[in-house]
């Protein structure tokens, strides 16, 4: 080791993150981070698993005895829950108002379900009425799928509502709470919500690539009495449980990624340390300040009605003329300040500024509005706003 030659390590930018995610990692959050590795079966590791079980479930609001993190991002989060609980035939209705319902169809189509969609206009929540229609026209329906907190559109759905749809319905609930988990108030046990997955790298601040996951019992019940075994290895909650089982005795599954729970098990005892209710608060309530100034800016949210907008995923409608594309680009590259473009019919229409997790401070606030002002007052801007 003595001849190698020593490099310096190559830096990022440090920018300010106000996109659709990751979000801003706390200090507290990467010096966890970057502790020494340990083993994934070592006793001190294992001790650690129990603790982020017991946060998550805090979190979640929850008493689920399946209560883990998944290796993998929200995504992966969201096919552990479909490919255990969806077998090849069931009835599935889909909720589709933005990206992250339609990648739900996609995921129970592959799995070849008998799928139902119910749309509502990218922006809006999910109509209760319509979920209850279509479960009236599909009596032979066993899963339901919505999204809480809509990231492509920021509009956030009555989760408790659409659950209690489905239970009148006999129905299993599978719930997207990428983006609300701890900066919107959830209830999973209260509400009924039977599968639910989130995301690290958004409200919790921690590093992408870890999505917790919560199981209830209905769930775990119908997985358990499957015509045919799970069909992938990786997301087989049976095989995951023997690992994220409580107790000493585990056994393998895989090689955890050790360093990011140490990352997620910091940033949950912070919300831990903040409180559920605060931290819920405190994202509503630095949103409505952004809302505030954007529309003394003279633009307009995609969402107008405050119990729809989601606090922590705010979108914009760009003005007429405007290139906005060349505004993100000077945000980032003069600013250090990153700011998400639109999906799919929204694509050059808006603009997605998050506020969640370490990111949710006034000081961002007041960055993202001076640097936005003074953007789309440039003389090259074709309709500049005062």
């Amino acid at each position: 080791m003595e001849n190698v030659v020593s490099l310096p390590i190559k830096t990022l930018p440090i920018r300010t993150l106000m996109g659709p995610g990751p979000s801003e990692i706390h200090p507290r959050v990467l010096t966890a981070l970057a502790q020494p590795a340990i083993g994934h079966l070592d006793p001190a590791f294992v001790s650690l698993m129990d603790e982020v079980k017991d946060l998550l479930r805090y979190a979640f609001q929850t008493e689920n005895r399946l209560t883990f993190p998944v290796s993998g991002p929200g995504s992966a989060g969201m096919e552990t829950c479909f490919t255990n609980i969806v077998e090849a035939g069931d009835k599935v209705v889909v909720a589709r108002n933005g990206v992250f319902g339609q990648r739900m169809e996609e995921m129970a189509t592959r799995l070849r379900a008998d799928v139902v969609t119910i749309d509502d206009e990218w922006g809006q929540p999910v109509d209760p009425e319509k979920l209850e229609a279509a479960l009236k026209a599909n009596p032979d329906a066993k899963v339901v799928s919505f999204v809480h907190a809509e990231t492509s559109t920021g509009a956030l759905s009555d989760a408790r509502t659409l659950a209690g749809i489905a239970q009148r319905y006999d129905c299993l609930t599978i719930v997207d709470t990428v983006t609300s988990l701890v900066g919107s108030p959830l209830y999973v046990d209260e509400w009924g919500l039977d599968a639910v997955y989130s995301g690290a790298q958004k409200c919790l601040s921690s590093v992408a690539g870890i999505a917790p996951v919560t199981v209830g019992e209905r769930a775990l019940k119908k997985i358990s009495q499957r015509s045919e075994p799970v069909g992938t290895w990786f997301h087989d909650l049976g095989l995951i449980d023997s690992y994220w089982s409580e107790g000493s005795k585990r056994a393998y599954h895989h090689t955890a990624p050790v360093n990011s729970i140490f990352a997620l098990a910091e940033s949950l005892r912070m919300v831990r340390q903040e409180g559920l209710e605060k931290s819920w608060e405190r994202h509503r309530h630095i949103a409505e300040r952004l809302v505030e100034g954007l529309r003394a800016m003279g633009l307009q949210m995609l969402v107008e009605e405050s119990g729809a907008r989601l606090g922590q995923l705010n979108v914009v409608k760009v003005p007429d003329g405007v290139d906005e594309a060349a505004i993100r680009a000077r945000l980032l590259n003069e600013d250090n300040l990153e700011i998400g473009a639109g999906l799919g019919p929204l694509a050059g229409k808006v603009w997605r500024i998050g506020l969640m997790g370490h990111s949710c401070r006034m000081e961002n606030v007041e960055r993202v509005l001076a640097c936005l002002k003074r953007a789309l007052n440039e003389p090259s801007q074709s309709q500049a706003i005062s």
